[in-house]
């Protein structure tokens, strides 16, 4: 019987491999996986990180703050802040010269919006120089956002490589 059960897994495989080939844009395979690393992107929510993201690699102080709710809880390697005043306190400047530094590519971006809350899941490339070191990393970054009086602000971050 297991015999069978495997058979049949891998005919489901062959299958599925070949659908998604056949039906696959302009006979590109690979097109339709790269569009599907992006979803939700288009959301009022993905606005919110999107804008978050540029004030961060722009130096936008004040736009960056805006964005985040006063109770914000921020994880980052082995630290963690829990208030956006403490990060605009300690780590914001730091972070906003670093991925000024950077090339920043996007890999993967998918966000998720329900009625008051939203989750926000990335990848990215960063590469670049930054203290006299050369960097080339793969960072990943989710966000949970909250609505409040039809705005969205960031409540929780983590970070990390």
């Amino acid at each position: 019987m297991t015999n069978t059960i495997h058979k049949g897994l891998l005919a489901f495989v062959a299958i599925a491999a070949l659908s998604s080939f056949a039906f696959s844009h302009d006979g590109d395979p690979h097109k339709e996986a790269k569009a599907s690393m992006f979803t939700g992107t288009e959301t009022t929510a993905a606005k919110t990180v999107l804008a978050f993201h540029k004030a961060l690699e722009t130096g936008d102080v004040e736009t960056a703050r805006s964005l985040l709710a006063d109770n914000v809880l921020i994880f980052e390697g082995q630290g963690v802040e829990r208030s956006a005043k403490e990060y605009a306190s300690h780590h914001m400047l730091s972070d906003m010269k670093y991925l000024q530094a950077m090339k920043i590519d996007r890999i993967e971006h998918h966000v998720l919006q329900y009625d008051g809350i939203a989750t926000s899941f990335s990848r990215s490339q960063m590469t670049g120089m930054y203290k006299g070191k050369s960097i080339d990393r793969t960072s990943n970054e989710t966000i949970t956002l909250i609505n409040r009086d039809s705005q969205w602000k960031i409540s929780h971050i983590h970070w990390s490589n």
